[in-house]
C-alpha cells in the first residue's frame, strides 16, 4: 500500500498515509525524514509534524534521528522548529551531539539571544567537548552583532584565560569591528598591538576593519597610516582597502587625496569596483562638478564596470542641484533601457528636482511608472510632491492629494513633515483657519507637531493679527515639551512688528538672549524698520548701536534702513554719516542703497549730489534699475532742466533698462510738459522692448501713449 501511495498523483494521500501506519522502525523515521529534508522543494513543517507523530505515538526515536532533524532545520533557517525538537529530545533523555549543540547556538546568534548561545556552549565545554573556533567566534559575532561589546570582550577573555582556548585572527577581526562600531577606536588599536604580541598577527581584513571604523569617524588621516603599517608588513592592501579610503577623504571634501589614491589603485593593477566609482562620483557631484563626474561614469562603463542605481542615484543628485534637469531625465531614461531597475529612493531623488524645476507633471508620471514597476511610493515620495505642488501655489491641488492619501488605508502613513507641507502652503496663502484644521486633524490621529508646524501656525497666525491664537500654540508647543528656537522668536517679533507691539519684540530680543539664543540680524532689521516706519528714529540708532555692541553686527540691510528714514527726515547730515560709517565697517553699498540716496537726493533737490551717486553706482558695476531714473527724471522735472532729462532719456536707452508703469508715466510727464520748441522725434531714443519684457509696459506701448499726446508725431502711422 506505502509503495502504491508512493506512486499516487495525490501527495495528501501519502500524507494521511502516514498519519495511519507508523514507521517499523527508528531507522525508516529517519530515512523519512530525510526524504522530506533534502528533496530539491524541502518540507520541513511536513518533516516537523511526522517526528512529532512519532514521539506522540510512542515511538522510540533515535538520537540519530534527533541530531539530524535539528541541523537540517538550523540550516534551513527554522529556528523555532529546531528548538521544539531540542526540547523534546530534553524531554526524552537524548543528548544532543556537538553538530546540534553547535547548531543551537548559530540559532541564538541569529535570533539576537547571545546569552544563550554562550549558555549552551557552557553546555558543549560541560560534556566535554572541545569548543573550536568556528563555535566560539559563533557567540563572539553574536555578543558583537547587539552592540554586547564589552560582553563580547569578556567572554574573550574568559576563553583565552580560564578554558585556554587561544583566540585565531577570526576572534580579533570580531572584537575591533565591534569596537570600531561603538566607536572605541583606541580599544581597537590596542588590540591589534595584542595581536602582534601575542603571535596572531593582522591580516588585511583586520586592516580594513580598523581603517573603516576610522573613516566613519572622521579620521580618514589616521586610516590613511593604517594602510601605510599594513604595507610595511608585507599585507597588500586590496580593492576594498582602497575603496574604504577613497570614501573616507571623499566625505570630508578632500577628493584630491581620494582620486589620488584611486590612481595608486590603477597603477598596482587594482581594478576599481562600482561601490569605488560611486563614491568619486557622488563626491564630484557635490562638489558641482558635473562634466567629471559624468566623465568619470564614461570611463567607468569603458572599463567594464556597470553603474548600479547607488551610481545613478548621486549623479542624479547632483545633476539636479546643478539646475541640469534635462540631463537628469536623460540619466534616468537610461537606467531604465540599461534593465537596471530604480529603486524608490531613486524616483524620489527624480520627484524632488522635478518639483523644484516646477516640473510637476514629469514628477507625478514617475510616481505612475513606480506603480507600474510595482514600487510602492512611501511617505517620502507623497511628500515631496505635496512640496512641490506647494511651492508652485497649487494649494487646492496638493489638499486634494493629501485627502486621497489620508482616506486610503493601503496607503502610506502619514508623517508629521506630510502635514507640515499642507499647513505651510496654507499658511503661505494666508488660509490659517483651513491650516487649524489640517493641525487638529494631525492631532486627531495621534501625531505630535514639531517646531516646523508650531513656528509656522504662530508666524502665520500673527501675520493676519490673531494674537490669541499665536499663543494658543505657543503654549501647546511649551506644553509637548518643545523649546522655542531662533526661528520661534524671529517669527514673532516679525509678527508683533506688523502689529506695532514693538515694545512686545524688543521684549523677546531680550529674552532671546537670556535663553542663550543670539539674535539676528534679521531680527534686529525687522525692530529698526518698524522703529523707522513709526519715526522713532533715535530708538532706531540706540538699536544700530547695541547691534555694534553684541556679536551680530549690522548689515547692508541695518544701514540701508536707517539711511533711508534718516534722509527721509531731511537729515543729510547724519544721513552721509551712516555712509561713512558703513563704509568704514567694510560693507559696500549695494543697489539698495544707492537707490536709496540718489531717490532721497533727488526729492530733496541735491540733483547734483544725486547725480554723483548715480556715476560712483555705475563705476562700482552696478546697474541702475526704473526706480533709479525714476528718482532723477522727476527730480530734474521739478527743476525744469530739460537737457539732463534728454540724457537721462538716452542713459535709460543706452543701457537697456525696463520700462515699467511707474518710469513710463514719468517719461511721458516729462516730453508732454516739454516746450513747443523742443522735437520730440530728436529728444525720443528707441527704448529696449526686449528689456521691458514681463513688465507693465512695453515700449512700443510708450510710443502710442506718445501718439495720443503729440498726434502730429504720426508715431504710429502705418
Amino acid at each position: 500500500m506505502i509503495r502504491k501511495a508512493l506512486n499516487s498523483p495525490r501527495p495528501n494521500s501519502y500524507f494521511k498515509l502516514f498519519s495511519s501506519y507508523s514507521s517499523s522502525s527508528p531507522l525508516d523515521l529517519e530515512i523519512q525524514l530525510r526524504s522530506l529534508c533534502e528533496k530539491p522543494n524541502s518540507q520541513f513543517s511536513e518533516a516537523f509534524s511526522l517526528f512529532n507523530r512519532a514521539i506522540e505515538s510512542e515511538r522510540f526515536v533515535s538520537a540519530s534521528t534527533c541530531n539530524f532533524l535539528v541541523h537540517a532545520l538550523t540550516r534551513s533557517r527554522n529556528y523555532d522548529l529546531a528548538f521544539s525538537v531540542y526540547e523534546k529530545m530534553t524531554h526524552l533523555r537524548i543528548f544532543p551531539n556537538f553538530i546540534s549543540l553547535s547548531c543551537l547556538i548559530a540559532c541564538f546568534v541569529d535570533a539576537r539571544k547571545p546569552k544563550f548561545a554562550r549558555g549552551v556552549l557552557g553546555l558543549v565545554l560541560k560534556r566535554g567537548y572541545k569548543a573550536n573556533a568556528l563555535v566560539r567566534n559563533l557567540v563572539l559575532k553574536g555578543f558583537c552583532r547587539n552592540g554586547e561589546v564589552e560582553m563580547a570582550r569578556e567572554f574573550f577573555d574568559v576563553m583565552r584565560s580560564y578554558y585556554s582556548l587561544p583566540p585565531d585572527v577570526a576572534s580579533y577581526n570580531l572584537i575591533i569591528n565591534g569596537l570600531c562600531k561603538v566607536k572605541k577606536l583606541k580599544e581597537a588599536l590596542e588590540l591589534l598591538v595584542q595581536m602582534e604580541v601575542s603571535g596572531c598577527p593582522p591580516n588585511l581584513v583586520t586592516y580594513t576593519i580598523l581603517m573603516d571604523g576610522f573613516v566613519r569617524d572622521g579620521r580618514a588621516d589616521e586610516a590613511f597610516d593604517l594602510l601605510k603599517e599594513m604595507i610595511e608588513f608585507d599585507l597588500e592592501a586590496d580593492v576594498v582597502a582602497y575603496t574604504t579610503l577613497i570614501s573616507g577623504f571623499c566625505n570630508e571634501g578632500n577628493f584630491d587625496r581620494g582620486y589620488k589614491l584611486f590612481d595608486e589603485m590603477l597603477r598596482k593593477g587594482i581594478a576599481p569596483n562600482v561601490v569605488t566609482y560611486s563614491g568619486l562620483i557622488h563626491q564630484l557631484c557635490k562638489m558641482g562638478k558635473l562634466i567629471e563626474a559624468t566623465e568619470m561614469l564614461n570611463e567607468m562603463t569603458r572599463r567594464g564596470v556597470k553603474p548600479d542605481v547607488v551610481t545613478y542615484t548621486s549623479l542624479l543628485d547632483g545633476l539636479f542641484k546643478g539646475e541640469k534637469a534635462a540631463k537628469a531625465k536623460e540619466i534616468f531614461d537610461v537606467i531604465l533601457e540599461s534593465g537596471e531597475e530604480p529603486t524608490t529612493v531613486t524616483c524620489n531623488v527624480m520627484i524632488n528636482g522635478l518639483c523644484k524645476e516646477g516640473l510637476i507633471g514629469d514628477a507625478f508620471k514617475i510616481v505612475e511608472m513606480m506603480v507600474e514597476k510595482g514600487l510602492k511610493p512611501d511617505v517620502v515620495t507623497y511628500n515631496t510632491l505635496l512640496m512641490g505642488l506647494c511651492l508652485d501655489e497649487r494649494v487646492d491641488e496638493a489638499i486634494k492629494l493629501f485627502g486621497s492619501i489620508s482616506k486610503d488605508e493601503n496607503s502610506v502613513a502619514l508623517d508629521v513633515i506630510t502635514f507640515n507641507m499642507i499647513i505651510m502652503g496654507l499658511c503661505k496663502e494666508g488660509r490659517v483657519n483651513e491650516a487649524v484644521e489640517i493641525y487638529d486633524m494631525m492631532v486627531r490621529r495621534g501625531l505630535v507637531g514639531n517646531l516646523v508646524t508650531y513656528n509656522t501656525l504662530i508666524g502665520a497666525s500673527l501675520q493676519m493679527g490673531m494674537m490669541n491664537k499665536a499663543m494658543e500654540f505657543r503654549k501647546h508647543m511649551l506644553d509637548i515639551g518643545l523649546v522655542p528656537n531662533a526661528v520661534t522668536y524671529s517669527v514673532m517679533i516679525n509678527g508683533f512688528c506688523m502689529m506695532r507691539f514693538l515694545s512686545i519684540a524688543k521684549g523677546l530680543v531680550c529674552k532671546m538672549r537670556a535663553s542663550g539664543i543670539i539674535p539676528s540680524a534679521i531680527d534686529y532689521n525687522t525692530i529698526m524698520a518698524s522703529l523707522c516706519i513709526e519715526g522713532s528714529l533715535e530708538q532706531a540708532r540706540k538699536l544700530l548701536q547695541e547691534m555694534r555692541n553684541s556679536n551680530q553686527g549690522p548689515n547692508i540691510v541695518s544701514y540701508n534702513t536707517l539711511i533711508d528714514a534718516t534722509l527721509r527726515e531731511g537729515d543729510i547730515s547724519s544721513g552721509r554719516e551712516l555712509v561713512m560709517e558703513m563704509l568704514n565697517s567694510g560693507l559696500e553699498p549695494d543697489t539698495f542703497t544707492y537707490s536709496t540716496i540718489i531717490n532721497r537726493f533727488s526729492k530733496l533737490g541735491l540733483l547734483d549730489d544725486a547725480k554723483r551717486v548715480l556715476e560712483k553706482m555705475v563705476s562700482s558695476g552696478l546697474k541702475p534699475d526704473a526706480f533709479v531714473y525714476d528718482s532723477l527724471l522727476k527730480g530734474y522735472y521739478s527743476k525744469g532742466e530739460t537737457k539732463e532729462i534728454i540724457d537721462l532719456f538716452h542713459q535709460i536707452a543706452n543701457k537697456g533698462v525696463a520700462l515699467d508703469q511707474v518710469l513710463t508715466n514719468t517719461i511721458l510727464m516729462c516730453i508732454c510738459h516739454c516746450s513747443e520748441d523742443v522735437d520730440v522725434m530728436e529728444i525720443l531714443p528707441t527704448f529696449s522692448q526686449e528689456a521691458s519684457k514681463g513688465k507693465n509696459i512695453l515700449s512700443n506701448e510708450l510710443l502710442a501713449k506718445l501718439d495720443k499726446s503729440f498726434p502730429r508725431l504720426g508715431l504710429c502711422a502705418g
